[in-house]
């Protein structure tokens, strides 16, 4: 083993091998990952005025679930049916709900796209369609506002506030680091370039960071991934140890020119339901919104003899099991094996001494 490290002191390959074990895989570190929890915080007012009603909508209405979790929809755009009671109430006017008789429309039959449990008759004045037991009266969701009617929601702000465990080291640490206080939370942005330990986010600069165009994502809904990286190397003072903010479009292509491509965008439905003259009605929403998904990644890492010295027991298994396939390859499969081995091995004849007669023993022995 001594042989093998002093000859290869010099081979670049030597260095090359340490230089990749210590420098870039950091093999004389351990490592940990966090325990991690992340708060949000939703502010911004948005307006609406749609055929002539006008509504103001604030983090109460627009963000879902309630506010504080890592994984959350703000919403954009959404169609709204209203004063829905429970009845009897003719489908939409679709080619797939159409009929000319009662024979058309089975009785107990629930169509999976459908709004309800078909009475078996068939009613309508000029364009006739399936009576169906529902909420009546049926949603009508093929026509999209365009634009969105909540663009006000691209000067939203998000609040992000994430906390870190390396058990292993015993180091917590928070996205609010040194220097971040009361004051400068009140007035920064995040930015990329000139503020990127800013907790506080504009809604359109993480489309726009994402790859997206908000006017677009904000009419059909999207996904968008936030990851909050944790790469520590707590050799240094833990105060080096800092967040990096990056921004992923999860779902969609920004791209995107094929509208007639199936489930483009993010929707979901909500109801609100109330009581008027004793009877329940409710109010339905399908919302068109971006969801924003909070993904913390960490990893920490600190100097440790125990895998320093597996490192370096590696780095020396390496030449070693490297030195024994070259030979076996050089003296077994190259053309030209001979002249390889007849370079490594040195053959020497060895000369047998012929042994001592019985005659010539015993005259020595006398001359002793």
């Amino acid at each position: 083993m001594l042989r093998l490290l002093s000859a290869s002191k010099d081979d670049p390959t030597w260095i090359n091998v340490w230089s990749w074990v210590f420098i870039y895989e950091k093999g004389y570190q351990s490592t940990d990952t966090a325990v991690s929890s992340v708060f949000t915080k939703m502010k911004g007012v948005g307006y609406t005025n749609v055929d002539g009603e006008e509504r103001v909508w604030d983090m109460v209405d627009y963000v879902f679930p309630e506010q504080g979790d890592s994984s959350f929809v703000v919403m954009t755009n959404y169609i709204i049916t209203k004063g829905q009671k429970m009845g009897k109430c003719p489908e939409l006017t679709e080619p797939r709900y159409l009929c000319n008789s009662d024979s058309d429309c089975e009785r107990g039959i629930i169509e999976r796209t459908g709004h309800g449990h078909m009475t078996g008759k068939c009613v309508g004045n000029t364009t006739k369609t399936c009576e169906v037991v529902a909420w009546c009266p049926v949603e009508d969701d093929h026509t999209i506002p365009d634009p969105a009617l909540l663009m006000s929601a691209e000067n939203y702000t998000l609040f992000i506030k994430n906390s870190v465990t390396f058990p292993a080291y015993g180091v917590k640490r928070s996205n609010l680091v040194e220097g971040i206080d009361n004051q400068y939370i009140k007035s920064c942005v995040y930015d990329p370039t000139t503020s990127p330990l800013c907790p506080i986010f504009r809604l359109g600069d993480l489309v726009q960071l994402s790859g997206f165009n908000f006017a677009t994502i904000a009419k059909v809904g999207g996904a968008i991934g936030i990851v909050i990286d944790w790469t520590c190397n707590l050799d240094y003072d833990q105060s080096e140890c800092k967040p990096v903010y990056t921004f992923h479009g999860l779902y969609g292509n920004p791209n995107e020119t094929d509208m007639a491509r199936a489930s483009v965008g993010y929707n979901f439905r909500y109801a609100k339901h109330y009581m008027e003259d004793k009877q329940e009605k409710r109010t339905l929403l399908k919302v068109f919104g971006i969801r924003f998904d909070i993904i913390v990644r960490s990893v920490a890492r600190k100097f440790d003899i125990i895998p320093t010295l597996t490192a370096i027991g590696s780095g020396v298994g390496i030449f070693g099991v490297a030195t024994v396939v070259c030979d076996l390859i050089l003296l077994y499969l190259l053309p030209k094996r001979e002249f390889y081995n007849n370079m490594k091995f040195k053959v020497t004849e060895t000369v047998e001494q012929e042994p001592l007669d019985e005659f010539s023993s015993e005259k020595y022995v006398s001359k002793e």
